[in-house]
């Protein structure tokens, strides 16, 4: 018959006392992390390392960092863990021409406000002044310039309205080219067509369309042009169809118009 190890007290003894340390080491060493831990906090809130050091706008691109800063009302003295982003966000998005506004602490001392503008479509001429409209069809009178606009086209005789919102729906759905190509618009309504628009675009052609389905039609434009005699300006009429007509022969035409009156 197998005897069994009989361990004596005396021989546990020291190898209770050595797990009994080091248990007792463990929770000293987690002490005092935890307690350099709520120092450094301490030293880090008290400190100028908890201020607001740097502020990064991103998206802007009408409104200068200079007038969207002092909105914020946030400073080198202020607290990070203070930043209010949602109250950040509902000022900046009450300028008429942000669309929306995210702000986003990044630790230790950074705040990121990543800006979505609404864009420019083309502008509006009052009096000497040129006021941009809005992607939403919001006519800005706030920001207006004295100087040509040059990245989008002149709007004249719109105003807010069913007419100025299908013009600028129409714009949206145009590429870049066909859009920086137009100098001005004119809102020419007929009896048989309200939304009747004169066109003159900055290669001296001018054109007759009305917005219902102007982009459609207008998208084609480079491609009419360049089949056209560049030194033979005239009108290109998008109403009903497509054709070109010289001014020359417009000019000819009233003429001949002229003596048949006379005859």
């Amino acid at each position: 018959m197998e005897t069994s190890k009989v361990v004596s007290i005396e021989d546990r003894i020291p190898k209770l006392k050595q797990q009994r340390r080091k248990k007792a080491n463990k929770k000293l060493i987690l002490l005092l992390l935890l307690f350099f831990t709520l120092i450094v906090l301490v030293i880090y809130f008290q400190s100028p390392l908890s201020h607001v050091k740097t502020i990064e706008i991103e998206g802007n691109y009408v409104y200068s960092d200079e007038e969207i800063i002092p909105l914020t009302k946030l400073t080198a003295d202020t607290n990070i863990w203070r930043v209010n982003e949602k109250a950040i966000e509902e000022k900046l998005a009450g300028l008429p021409e942000i669309k929306s506004v995210k702000v986003k602490v990044n630790m230790p001392n950074r705040v990121i406000i990543t800006v979505d503008e609404f864009k420019r479509i083309a502008y509006i001429m009052k009096e000497k002044s040129y006021l941009p409209v809005l992607e939403n069809g919001e006519i800005i009178k706030e920001n207006k310039t004295e100087r040509i606009p040059a990245n989008a086209p002149i709007l004249f005789g719109f105003s807010e309205g069913k007419e100025l919102n299908g013009m600028i729906e129409e714009l949206e759905k145009l590429p870049a080219e066909v859009v920086n190509s137009i100098s001005e618009i004119h809102h020419t309504p007929k009896k048989t067509d309200s939304f009747h628009i004169t066109l003159f675009m900055n290669d001296g052609f001018e054109v007759s369309a009305t917005t219902q389905g102007f982009s459609e039609k207008m998208q084609h434009y480079p491609s009419i042009v360049s089949q056209l005699d560049p030194d033979k300006k005239g009108v290109i009429d998008f109403e009903v169809g497509s054709y070109f007509k010289a001014f020359e022969q417009k000019g000819a035409d009233e003429n001949e118009e002229e003596a048949e009156s006379e005859g």
